[in-house]
């Protein structure tokens, strides 16, 4: 049984991250969104480290949001390269963008 609080939306949306690795140096890379909920995503693709609390910047077409980096997929799992990004309750584009992923995932279905 899934315990989630909020229902998550399969998608393969390519996206735009932006932030500060573990080494504390910026990056900016591809990546792609593997599902999408009210609460956050999991981005696919991390050739970067984030640290777990630190705020990455993600960008699909013109729009843009803040997310939190809530876990990070460990090297040698099959987690490896993902990360788990929670919203920021201050972003105020965020329903708007949040919104315009799940659209556009339910269009690549």
């Amino acid at each position: 049984m899934d315990r989630r609080r909020h229902p998550r939306v399969d998608t393969q949306l390519s996206v735009q991250l932006w932030g500060i690795d573990s080494f504390s140096q910026p990056f900016a890379q591809p990546a792609h969104v593997r599902n999408i909920s009210s609460s956050g995503l999991v981005a696919c693709g991390m050739r970067y480290t984030a640290r777990v609390g630190s705020i990455l910047e993600v960008k699909l077409g013109q729009e843009k949001a803040q997310f939190r980096v809530v876990w990070v997929g460990q090297a040698g799992t099959r987690r490896q390269g993902e990360i788990g990004l929670a919203k920021l309750a201050a972003e105020p584009q965020l329903l708007q963008f949040q919104s315009s992923m799940v659209a556009a995932g339910a269009g690549n279905g």
